[in-house]
C-alpha cells in the first residue's frame, strides 16, 4: 500500500549526513586537543618559583602566627578549666558536708518525735531538766535552718562554678576547631611550595629551599657562611654595642643559629619566628607574647632609623614575621620550613614596624 511505501531520500542525504557528522566529530577532538594545548600551563621559571614559593611559605607564617594566638588562648582556657574544675570539687565536698549535717539534724528531730513541748513539760519528772533541753533544742532548730541555708549556698556557688566551668569547655572547643582549619591552612600552602619545588630541578629547588625570601642564591649563601662565622665573635660585638638584657636577648638569638625552623614551636630545638624572639626575650628575664601581632605591641615603638640591637623587627602588612635585630642592619630570624635559623638583612621583607621590649 501507498502509506506503507519507503519515502524517497535524495541520492547525496546519507552521504552527506555522514561526512558531515564525521567533520563535526574530527573538528571536536581537533577542538579539544587545542584547548588542552592551549590552556597547559607553561613551566615555571626559577624567579617565578623562587616567587611563588616565598608567597606560601608568608602565607603559610600568616597562617602560623593564627594559629600560635588560638594555641594560646586555648591553652589559657584549659588551666581556667582545671582550676575551676578543682573549685568545683573543693565546693561540692563543702556541700555534701552541709547535707550530711542537715541529715543529723533530721534524723534527731525524727528520734525526738513530734509531741508538743507543753505537753512534754507536763509529763516530765523533772521540769528543770526539760526546760533546758528545750532550750538547746531551739538553738538545734536554729542550727537546723543555718545547715539549710549552708546547703543552699554550696549548691548555688556549685552550680555557678560548673556553668563557668562548662562555657569554658565550649570555648576550648571552638578554638580547637579553630586551631584545626589553621593547622590545615598551614599544611596545604606548605604542601603547595613543596609540590612546586618538586617540579624543578634539584639544583633550583634547593636554592630556592634556602632563599625563599628572593634575595637570590648568592645572598642566600653569603647569608648561611655569616651564621656560621658569627658565635662568640659577633656576640662580643654586641655586648660592646649593648649591655643588659638586650645583649642577653641577642646572645640567645646568636645560640639559636643553625636550629631548623618548625611553625608552633618555641625551643630549645626548633623554632618559628615569634617562638624564636619569645625564647630569646625570655631568656633575658621579659616575658613577650605568643604571635608576632602581640608582640609588636609588647613594647616601645621604634623607628627603622634607630634600631639598636634586641629590638624586634616586624614584616609583611599583616605583621606575620618578626626577627631580633643584631645590628649592621641585619637580625637573626627563623624564617621558613626548610631555612635554620640565621642572620639575615632587614631589607630582604617588607619592613613593617620596630618595637624596644625593655
Amino acid at each position: 500500500m501507498a502509506t506503507h511505501r519507503k519515502p524517497k531520500q535524495h541520492p547525496l542525504a546519507g552521504s552527506t549526513a555522514r561526512t558531515a557528522a564525521t567533520l563535526a566529530l574530527a573538528g571536536a577532538a581537533t577542538a579539544t586537543v587545542l584547548e588542552g594545548t592551549g590552556h597547559a600551563a607553561p613551566s615555571p621559571t626559577t624567579a617565578q618559583a623562587r616567587a611563588q614559593v616565598a608567597r606560601y611559605y608568608q602565607q603559610a607564617e600568616a597562617a602560623t602566627e593564627q594559629y600560635n594566638g588560638v594555641k594560646e588562648r586555648s591553652d589559657r582556657a584549659r588551666s581556667v578549666l582545671a582550676g575551676l574544675q578543682d573549685e568545683a570539687a573543693r565546693k561540692t565536698e563543702r556541700l555534701n558536708a552541709a547535707r550530711n549535717a542537715l541529715g543529723s539534724f533530721a534524723a534527731a528531730q525524727y528520734r525526738g518525735g513530734s509531741m508538743p513541748t507543753s505537753m512534754r513539760l507536763l509529763l516530765s519528772t523533772s521540769p528543770d531538766r526539760f526546760l533546758e533541753s528545750a532550750s538547746l533544742a531551739d538553738r538545734a532548730g536554729q542550727g537546723q535552718a543555718a545547715a539549710i541555708s549552708r546547703v543552699h549556698q554550696e549548691l548555688r556557688d556549685v552550680m555557678r562554678v560548673r556553668t563557668t566551668a562548662e562555657a569554658r569547655l565550649a570555648e576550648i572547643r571552638r578554638e580547637e576547631s579553630a586551631l584545626a582549619a589553621h593547622k590545615r591552612t598551614i599544611e596545604a600552602k606548605l604542601d603547595r611550595a613543596r609540590q612546586l619545588l618538586s617540579e624543578l630541578p634539584a639544583e633550583e629547588a634547593t636554592a630556592i629551599r634556602t632563599d625563599a625570601a628572593g634575595t637570590g642564591v648568592a645572598r642566600a649563601a653569603d647569608t648561611a657562611k655569616a651564621s656560621v662565622a658569627t658565635g662568640s665573635e659577633a656576640v662580643g660585638e654586641v655586648a660592646r654595642a649593648v649591655s643588659g638584657r638586650a645583649a642577653r636577648a641577642v646572645a640567645f638569638a646568636y645560640s639559636a643559629l643553625g636550629k631548623p625552623y618548625e611553625w608552633g614551636a618555641t625551643g630549645p630545638a626548633s623554632f618559628d619566628c615569634s617562638g624564636l624572639t619569645q625564647a630569646a626575650w625570655q631568656a633575658a628575664g621579659v616575658s613577650l607574647p605568643r604571635t608576632t601581632y602581640t608582640q609588636i605591641n609588647a613594647g616601645r615603638r621604634i623607628s627603622r632609623d634607630r634600631l639598636a640591637p634586641g629590638d624586634l623587627v616586624f614584616f609583611y602588612s599583616g605583621i606575620s614575621h618578626v626577627g631580633l635585630y643584631v645590628g649592621d642592619g641585619k637580625m637573626v630570624h627563623a624564617p621558613h620550613p626548610g631555612a635554620p635559623v640565621r642572620v639575615a638583612p632587614i631589607d630582604e621583607m617588607p619592613f613593617a614596624g620596630a618595637t624596644r621590649p625593655a
